[in-house]
């Protein structure tokens, strides 16, 4: 399929952009008007390069009637499958909707909310592209991006997970179309590493440009409640199960603290059933999606971060940024890059629950511990402001964007 489009996509002219002009800059995201820590990383990285650039975010699939993070002002919003109820469709549609996609690899989450006719959009969609930089934000849409980006048009590809949590046949995509790009980013030293021995030999520049702080409503938390917080997926990847069998552990000692979980997700009743067998029903809270995450933060003085394994662990940050200490699972990767143990936090080693559990034990009991944390984690949080990332973004899309035109 790669090899029949290519030569489709690719006959496209180079864009001709003045000396100095802004350069122009596609993001493709697979559901931009969605709910997730990528969206909203990537919509804030858009957001931040429309100082100088001019954006573009294109939309896989929309299943909303509005995003549901804020579009920054001169960032375009385009959807290419309008998946909604009620939409309008076409005979030829309807059929190809049927059929399973042939560019997104199976081994990507997305593949199921992609399909034959996403396929058609995205490569009319490609070779219509008008822009200096394509920047592709899942696995399978970076696989795309190398293979199909119109000549003249930079690639970029975002890894928002380390190499080893992927399975075995997309790592080996990875390996053959990542080597397509003209540049990867990561978002951890380690990651960085890993991907740059996977490429080995390749022209593919691998970067290390963390993920940006968004800003988050609510003030700081008062660290004088008796909550603990958790956010994310119920998935088996955020450890859930885990952190209820910490919390077992930490009840019958710290009798009126209350643990309160936000996210939704397929293992919620799994979890639910879990509860109820912990004997943890007056003392656990599953929360539902926290629109205004930050004021839910700020209502806990300890985070509990039980991920099995991560891309990087933006919910740190930002819990951090409400005032709160963090207790994490030290798991691959991210928290261990994020967290100066006893600084301005406390890693404990992956999937040790007693650990986790004593460690939760000494924070709710220790006020004045939980404040030295707290107040250090704020001024960790700073290297990841929108401001200083977006930075070190325009440099790498204005230096990818002069090569291409020979500026």
């Amino acid at each position: 399929a790669f090899a029949a489009l290519g030569s489709v996509v690719r006959r496209r002219a180079p864009r001709a952009r003045p000396p100095g002009g802004r350069p122009a800059v596609a993001f493709l995201l697979l559901h931009a008007y969605g709910m997730g820590g990528t969206i909203r990383t990537v919509l804030g990285t858009a957001g931040s390069l429309a100082a100088d650039c001019d954006v573009e975010v294109l939309s896989i699939v929309r299943r909303r009637d509005r995003p549901f993070f804020p579009v920054a002002d001169g960032v375009r919003l385009t959807d290419l499958d309008d998946q909604r109820a009620g939409a309008t469709t076409r005979p030829l549609q309807r059929l190809l909707r049927r059929l399973p996609s042939l560019l997104v690899h199976e081994g990507d989450h997305g593949w199921h909310a992609c399909s034959a006719w996403t396929d058609l959009q995205l490569v009319r969609r490609l070779r219509a592209l008008d822009a200096d930089v394509v920047v592709a934000t899942r696995p399978a849409l970076n696989v795309i991006a190398g293979r199909l980006a119109p000549a003249g048009v930079a690639s970029v590809g975002q890894e928002h997970m380390n190499f080893h949590a992927h399975g075995p046949g997309l790592r080996r995509e990875i390996r053959a179309a990542y080597r397509h790009l003209d540049a990867l980013t990561v978002l951890t030293d380690a990651d960085r590493r890993d991907y740059a021995e996977s490429l080995a030999g390749a022209a593919t520049r691998v970067v290390q440009i963390p993920n940006a702080l968004p800003a988050l409503d609510g003030g700081r938390s008062s660290l004088d409640r008796p909550i603990v917080v958790a956010a994310g997926r119920l998935t088996r990847q955020k450890g859930f199960d885990l952190l209820l069998e910490a919390w077992a552990q930490v009840v019958p000692q710290r009798p009126g603290w209350t643990l309160r979980v936000y996210g939704n997700g397929t293992d919620r009743r799994s979890l639910h059933r879990r509860l109820l067998e912990l004997g943890l029903h007056n003392d656990v809270r599953f929360m539902g999606s926290a629109r205004h995450l930050g004021r839910e933060l700020a209502k806990g003085s300890v985070f509990a971060f039980s991920s099995r394994f991560e891309g990087f662990g933006m919910v740190i940050l930002e819990a951090m940024s409400k005032g709160l200490p963090v207790v994490s699972f030290d798991c691959p990767r991210g928290p261990g890059e994020i967290i100066d143990p006893g600084v301005d936090g406390v890693l404990v080693p992956p999937g040790d629950v007693p650990a986790f559990a004593q460690a939760l034990l000494e924070l709710t009991g220790d006020a004045q511990e939980r404040r030295r944390l707290a107040e250090a984690g704020l001024r960790t949080v700073r290297r990841y402001d929108q401001a200083v990332v977006g930075r070190r973004w325009s440099a790498l899309v204005h230096e990818l964007a002069g090569a291409r035109s020979g500026g």
